[in-house]
């Protein structure tokens, strides 16, 4: 068993999610930018960047991009993706905890993409990701995130799931199972990866994310808290519906005030 996103997990990531459609997310992003931060967004930071993949979609588009992660194996993977992109901006990352860094800069814009305030299980670990959205944040910039939408959480449960992707010489199997914590507001998700290539297993890993779901009033409290206010929660992907039973991700853009 290894801590979340771990070396094998990392070495398998942007396989496991090669059907994520990033440059739609990042087309949303633009269009958030222009709609909340009257196209005033230049500098972005990308907290939770795991291996890029929004980051360097930014980069590309003229954004200037820092992004941080925690995990040594996502940013390996980052950096490498990065030296062989050719157009664009430059782009850095760091790595370092997201509740507690200090990049000692403002930026117009900062990002947890992909459920990474979820991964904040806690209330005090919550406000500390907060206080480093709204440190690196200046006056009227944008806090753009997604999270695990609690009333869809309760209301669909999760279920096992399994994925199966073909590789080059062998297949990847992924096997997700979890469990519910209603009272601490987590979803336990225990993944079991395999790599195998040919009949040999040539890696496997099991990981336990503890991801934490929120309700809109809870999130509106915390992000009052650090001094950031919810312009508003939308579906995700699809930002134009009304959260309900069955959106399971919610975007959620909020203005430091």
């Amino acid at each position: 068993m290894s801590e979340a996103f771990g070396p094998i997990y990392a070495d398998v990531y942007d396989i496991l999610y090669y059907d994520k459609d990033y440059a739609a997310e990042c087309d949303l992003l633009e269009r958030l930018f222009t709609i909340y931060g009257n196209g005033a967004i230049q500098s972005v930071l990308d907290l939770g960047c795991g291996t890029g993949n929004h980051a360097l979609l930014l980069a590309r588009r003229g954004y200037e991009v820092v992004g941080v992660d925690r995990s040594e194996g996502m940013l390996t993977h980052a950096r490498r993706k990065a030296a062989r992109q050719t157009d664009g901006k430059p782009i850095s990352f760091c790595q370092g905890d997201l509740r507690f860094i200090d990049l000692g800069r403002e930026f117009d814009a900062v990002l947890m993409m992909f459920a990474v305030l979820s991964y904040q299980q806690g209330n005090a670990d919550v406000v500390a990701a907060l206080q480093t959205v709204r440190r690196h944040l200046r006056a009227g910039g944008l806090f753009i995130f997604d999270v695990w939408y609690g009333p869809a959480v309760l209301y669909q449960r999760p279920s096992q799931r399994i994925k199966v992707i073909p590789t080059e010489n062998g297949q990847i199997l992924r096997v997700a199972l979890a469990d519910l914590d209603v009272q601490r507001h987590l979803c336990i998700v225990h993944f079991h990866v395999w790599r195998l290539e040919g009949d040999r297993l040539v890696g496997k890993t099991v990981e336990h994310h503890l991801i934490r779901y929120f309700f809109p009033l809870e999130l509106e409290f915390f992000l009052d808290c650090v001094g950031l206010k919810l312009l508003r929660l939308g579906g995700f992907p699809d930002w134009d519906q009304e959260p309900n039973e069955t959106t399971w991700n919610v975007l959620g853009v909020a203005k430091a005030v």
